[in-house]
């Protein structure tokens, strides 16, 4: 879909400073995407809330509207011609998305709700045979609360403790504390677990998986990724970054909601009990005891989001055939442009991006404007048919690390343009001026 020049990566998990590529055709991109098409009060719209939900290109909305008018049937239980399609399509779907992620066993990638299902579904089955009285699990303070919440609620349980990773002022973890908080609680437990994620929500940092993988696995712990806000916009291989678990949700990454992924190694699945019984997750069933099936049908109870999987695999070779090099290339020359434009604006003040920050950070810019609310500068700028996000994104912790109740959040996307980004720095200018 294009011929972008694109400069390597430095170091993996990052997205190096560079021009926009040539060879982008982002107005042929936006074709895909008859939702962009339209007015929000009179002023053509600008979506700049990816982070929170992706619009849908044809591609996807057309493979779903073909499986649903030709091969729908339930799976893995019909010797009829329907069936057989649709468990093709399905397992087929399982396959495409395990190659997205780099691993080599489409039987490690099971198909969940979302993120915070495949979470907890890690934290309800791993963890509650592994974490025990006096363990610990650590967590970073810039965790989604679906990456924080479940661990609270297992460890709760169990009578374990939370370690918090820290932020610093910049946004970044403090990876140098990491290894303290790796060491043995004097209790006489161990530290099972490091659950991070990839790329934040509210700050677009990138981190470091491939170190903290490394540093957790030397200390014993496994290393459970939040990848929801990295899947759609880095390079993603689960073997070199070396993690245990790894989970994102179709719906950012410009598929379906209701669908999503966890892939976890092999051995530690197939160690893990069900976190939820019914059918298709059984191998047999009598009022004497039950068997279960292998992975990954123990983790996929009752009937799937079947036209799901197959709109997420058409999500994913709608990325590939852009690719996720040259879209990290793009999204990062739309994040220089809005620091460029936002930076001068009387009254407002960056969360954790700056020039110096970019190579670091994904296509999130957060901000605050003085004397306004970050809801009323969500509603100025949708008179003026710009969509933002408003609020704590789902990280409260983090706002109180920073002192603030909430921000607003533009995030980026591969069908924004640079003239969006000079469109919301106009309307913050303009707000700015209102509220000075």
């Amino acid at each position: 879909m294009t011929t972008a020049d694109s400069t390597a990566n430095p170091t993996p998990g990052t997205v190096a400073a560079a021009a926009p590529p040539t060879g982008y055709d982002v107005e042929a991109i936006r074709a895909h995407f008859p939702s962009l098409d339209q007015e929000v009060h009179g002023h053509p719209l600008v979506y700049l809330d990816t982070a929170a939900s992706a619009q849908r290109p044809l591609p996807v909305i057309e493979a779903m509207e073909r499986f649903e008018r030709t091969s729908y049937a339930n799976v893995h239980r019909g010797v009829h011609t329907l069936s057989q399609r649709a468990t093709e399509a399905y397992e087929a779907s399982r396959a495409r998305v395990a190659r997205f992620l780099g691993a080599t066993d489409p039987h490690e990638a099971i198909f969940v709700r979302g993120t915070t299902e495949g979470l907890n579904l890690v934290a309800q089955s791993w963890g509650r045979e592994s974490v025990g009285p006096g363990d610990v699990v650590v967590v970073s303070e810039m965790e989604h609360h679906s990456n924080l919440v479940p661990w609270q609620l297992l460890c709760s349980e169990r009578g374990a403790d939370i370690r918090v990773l820290p932020v610093d002022d910049a946004g970044d973890l403090r990876l140098e504390e990491l290894d303290r908080l790796l060491e043995p609680p004097a209790s006489g437990g161990v530290v099972r677990a490091v659950a991070v994620t990839h790329v934040s929500n509210s700050l677009g940092t990138i981190n470091d998986i491939g170190e903290i993988s490394r540093r957790a696995h030397a200390a014993g712990a496994i290393v459970v990724v939040d990848g929801a806000q990295a899947a759609p916009h880095l390079p993603v291989d689960v073997g070199a970054i070396g993690c245990d678990f790894y989970a994102f949700s179709g719906h950012k990454a410009y598929g379906p909601s209701g669908i999503g992924v966890l892939w976890g190694r092999r051995e530690l699945l197939d160690a893990m009990p069900p976190w939820q019984g019914g059918g298709g997750m059984i191998e047999r069933v009598s009022f004497a005891g039950t068997t279960f099936a292998r992975v990954p049908e123990r983790f996929e109870a009752g009937t799937p989001y079947i036209v799901g999987a197959v709109g997420l695999a058409a999500a994913l070779d709608f990325l590939e055939e852009i690719g996720l090099e040259e879209i990290g290339a793009w999204e990062h020359a739309l994040v220089e442009r809005a620091v460029e434009r936002l930076s001068p604006i009387a009254g407002l003040r960056l969360v954790g991006t700056g020039t110096e920050l970019l190579s670091r950070r994904a296509a999130i810019v957060s901000f605050l404007l003085e004397h306004a609310h970050a809801h009323d500068v969500g509603t100025f700028l949708d008179q003026e048919g710009i969509a933002v996000r408003t609020g704590h994104h789902c990280n409260q912790p983090l706002m109180e690390r920073y002192g603030i109740p909430s921000t607003s959040r533009a995030s980026f996307a591969i069908y924004n343009t640079l003239e969006e980004v000079d469109r919301l720095a106009a309307a913050l200018q303009r707000i700015s001026e209102f509220f000075a």
